[in-house]
């Protein structure tokens, strides 16, 4: 007779070093059906938004680049642009060519880090980076040369290359001369002909099946390919529903935030839908507006040809997290290319930045960092001081997608019969790296719990 007692397993994942930040996730199967996939983030409140209030409209961007060692640039470009619009101030021509390329340099420098260091070991058996430096050494040494021209670009617009001290709302405190310029040149043609051989190598990889069933939420702008600015985009899942666009000051009443309990994150919906932001976002709404030299190494790598965001359907969007590195590859292409181009138009400005006097006033202000679209929103009292702050980051708006993704992975391994614990935490662990979910910047650890009944 068999026993009535539900039975229960826990597995436990005691170190994840691949992805940035504390995690951990818990797996509920009922009779062989995953019935819930909870991904629980339990870093300690930071109170960013809380320390900001009282502060000075000039003191946001340097204080929120510290929210992130990976990607600080894209903290204060969105700090800026949320200053500035409540102070009713645009910056523009070379200083915002400026802003560009210094983005540029943290794309090609984060996105790089993750294809080769983070996840393109599980694409080649491999347990880390050390592995693959000792079976692909040529592809790690790209890596870092990739990634060093990069942090070159970072520092020498920023003032160093991890939390840059040179960038101040309306601009820079400094701006550089072309001759400063012109030895980063070399470095990022060199950078070019790796950063095609790398979209040619991840090509090669191969890539399992799956698809992410969320809405795709992005920057677009009319000319550019979205980097540092644009108009929140969705291309819902739902083929009946069609493409929108809003108003960037409307964005958090399209996208809600709420507490769950499993997690000290918060969660995020898109008019009520799960959706999904970062490089498959972008691609999708925008990847028409690419270089044609991005466009051809897209094709090459099998992405095809993108379709302006205008009666794009689920079919034509590529919604498969795997290949996400592919899209990540071809970023980095593109933006060593803008780098290039960049420079090579570049004109030294009479000033380094235009004056934003303070002024009472709410700012909303967004930019594609590496990993998704990061909002923020200011409010000012009379004198320029934060009267409230409001941060959303892009890995709290990807956490839904990812928990989906999560069950319905582990329920196709399940259904394939890989049902052990190794199996499953291998499963799981490459899901998460898939999104490259930034979610603290201190120690890395994956715990999960596996909850079996019968």
């Amino acid at each position: 007779m068999s026993d009535p007692t539900p039975r229960y397993q826990e597995l436990r994942i005691p170190s994840l070093a691949r992805v940035e930040g504390e995690t951990a996730l818990h797996l509920r199967i009922h009779d062989g059906t995953v019935t819930e996939a909870r991904l629980k983030i339990y870093e300690p409140p930071r109170f960013f938004e809380a320390f900001l209030r009282g502060r000075a409209h000039t003191e946001p961007p340097d204080l929120t680049s510290r929210i992130c060692g990976i990607c600080p640039v894209a903290y204060q470009m969105s700090a800026c642009r949320a200053i500035e619009d409540a102070c009713g101030v645009v910056v523009d021509g070379q200083l915002a060519a400026l802003r560009r390329l210094l983005y540029c340099g943290e794309w090609i420098e984060s996105q790089t880090l993750h294809i080769h260091m983070l996840h393109a070991p599980d694409f080649l058996g491999e347990d880390d980076v050390i592995g693959l430096s000792r079976s692909h050494p040529e592809h790690v040494k790209r890596g870092l040369r990739l990634k060093q021209t990069g942090n070159a670009v970072v520092e020498l617009l920023g003032g160093r290359a991890i939390h840059p001290v040179n960038v101040r709302i309306g601009g820079f405190h400094r701006a550089p001369t072309r001759a400063e310029l012109s030895p980063l040149e070399e470095r990022l043609r060199t950078a070019l002909d790796d950063a095609w051989d790398t979209v040619r190598w991840v090509a090669g990889f191969e890539f399992p099946d799956a698809e992410c069933d969320a809405d795709l939420l992005a920057l677009a702008e009319e000319d550019t390919y979205a980097i540092e600015s644009g108009l929140p985009t969705v291309l819902p899942y739902d083929e009946t529903l069609p493409p929108y666009s809003f108003p960037l000051r409307d964005f958090t009443e399209h996208v809600a935030e709420e507490q769950v309990s499993h997690s000290t994150a918060l969660h995020s919906r898109l008019d009520g839908r799960r959706h999904l932001t970062g490089s498959l976002a972008r691609w999708a709404v925008s990847g028409h507006l690419l270089s044609p030299l991005a466009l051809q190494a897209a094709r090459e790598a099998g992405l095809g040809d993108p379709l302006s965001r205008a009666g794009v359907g689920r079919a034509e969007v590529c919604r498969n997290p795997y290949r996400s590195i592919l899209v990540r590859a071809v970023e980095v292409l593109y933006a060593v290319e803008e780098a290039l181009r960049i420079i090579a138009e570049y004109e030294r400005p009479a000033s380094p930045y235009v004056e934003v006097p303070a002024r009472a006033g709410i700012g909303h202000g967004a930019t594609e960092a590496p990993r998704g679209l990061l909002y923020h929103r200011y409010a000012f009292d009379g004198g320029g001081r934060v009267t409230d702050a409001r941060i959303v980051p892009p890995t709290a708006q990807n956490q839904g997608a990812i928990e989906e993704d999560l069950r319905r992975l582990v329920q196709a391994g399940l259904d394939r019969g890989e049902g052990s614990e190794a199996e499953l935490t291998r499963l799981c662990e490459r899901a998460v790296r898939n999104h490259d979910p930034c979610i603290s910047c201190s120690a890395h650890f994956l715990e999960l719990d596996i909850e079996r009944t019968h």
